[in-house]
């Protein structure tokens, strides 16, 4: 069930409801770029264990209000609001890829956050003791490369990108993404979760890039938040075979992060870590949030 939900400066966000018809609430960070269209595996395994699952498009995204300038951590703020209109007091929290971030601002700022689940997540740029774009695949590097350079350079490379996945075939989407997918990865994109990971990029989308400029903007930039914020249990997934955000990345959070556990996931890489793994992933997400 999706739906919009009106924010208090006049904004709106796409919101998507599946899973268990009751039960403790999942919110779920989409990646970059993305929607709040359901990865059907993602939706099996939470309706198994009875969450409710609840994602958004994030700001500039599908049929959501773009927020120019948004940091990471204006993140925590909508989804409060979120969950205020749905009247949920208590939630587990979840965000894979680009989701990652925002998964941990939800993490340190929102206070119904009882336990939160990074699924091969970005750490923080320009992070001491971390090379941050180490072994990622080439796409990546030129991609996070010009949006260092700013929206003037990033807006026209990212409007090039979305001409090769609108309204793209799997196989196209594959195609664009070839530099960043080893081989586990590829192995996974053939089936239901290669259609769904099409989808929710063409949803994201639909009406232009200023989800995913302003997505790879924040991460470029401070996130707005500590992460000696974050005190709730706090779980780390990563492929070691990721090129698109290395387990460097992982690693690091895991060290800087009080409440954390880290799970490394060999010849795993960032696509086939999350469609092999959800039902593992939420099953330590609940004991955590018990």
């Amino acid at each position: 069930m999706s739906s919009p939900v009106r924010l208090g400066d006049g904004r709106h966000l796409d919101v998507q409801v599946g899973g268990a018809d009751e039960g403790l609430p999942l919110v779920f960070h989409h990646g970059t770029p993305g929607a709040a269209t359901p990865f059907r595996a993602l939706e099996r395994a939470a309706r198994e264990r009875s969450l409710r699952l609840v994602t958004t498009s994030r700001p500039g995204y599908g049929s959501s209000s773009r927020h120019p300038g948004r940091s990471v951590v204006d993140v925590a703020d909508d989804i409060a609001s979120v969950l205020a209109n749905m009247g949920i007091e208590r939630c587990l929290v979840a965000g894979w890829s680009g989701g990652g971030p925002h998964a941990l601002a939800c993490a340190a700022r929102l206070e119904a956050a009882a336990a939160v689940l990074v699924i091969a997540g970005l750490a923080p740029h320009r992070s001491q003791g971390l090379d941050w774009m180490a072994e990622m695949g080439r796409g990546n590097v030129t991609e996070f490369n010009t949006a260092l350079q700013g929206e003037e350079a990033l807006r026209p490379y990212l409007d090039e990108q979305r001409t090769y996945l609108e309204g793209a075939s799997v196989r196209a989407v594959v195609s664009s993404l070839r530099t960043v997918l080893p081989e586990a990865d590829r192995a996974v994109v053939g089936g239901e979760f290669g259609e769904d990971l099409a989808a929710g990029m063409q949803e994201g989308l639909r009406e232009g890039v200023d989800g995913w400029l302003d997505d790879d903007l924040a991460f470029t930039k401070p996130w707005g938040f500590s992460l000696e914020e974050i005190s709730i249990p706090t779980m780390l997934w990563h492929g070691s075979a990721d090129l698109m955000v290395p387990v460097n990345h992982g690693q690091w959070l895991s060290s800087r992060l009080a409440c954390a556990s880290l799970h490394v996931e060999p010849d795993e890489g960032h696509l086939s870590l999350a469609s092999r793994n959800f039902g593992r992933m939420l099953d330590e997400l609940v004991m955590a949030g018990l």
